[in-house]
């Protein structure tokens, strides 16, 4: 039997990509839509007419998306919100969602 005719295969698996989650804030009638702002470029790094058009989506639809990122990301980013939100005063909420990209 000759070198060439035994193969070597190689099972290659292919790797899934890693879910991606939405990071949302909710809309609670309280908190100001400037510290909205404030939030979104501090910690998801938007520019600042980005930030005011998900902050007014927040405003008049209840819900925006600020960001999606990997599980770990995501959750830091939402605690960050919540403990800024919190140390504020403010009843802000943050969810985070897994995306079917």
């Amino acid at each position: 039997m000759s070198s060439t005719s035994t193969h070597k295969q190689i099972n290659k698996q292919k790797i899934a990509p890693p879910k991606k989650y939405g990071v949302f804030l909710l809309n609670d009638h309280y908190t100001p839509m400037d510290f909205v702002v404030n939030i979104l470029q501090e910690i998801f790094r938007l520019p600042e007419e980005q930030a005011t058009a998900i902050m007014l989506e927040v405003h008049h639809h209840g819900k925006g998306l600020c960001g999606t990122y990997t599980r770990d990301m995501a959750e830091t980013k939402q605690q960050q919100v919540l403990m800024l939100a919190n140390e504020a005063g403010h009843p802000l909420m943050c969810t985070i969602e897994e995306l079917s990209l």
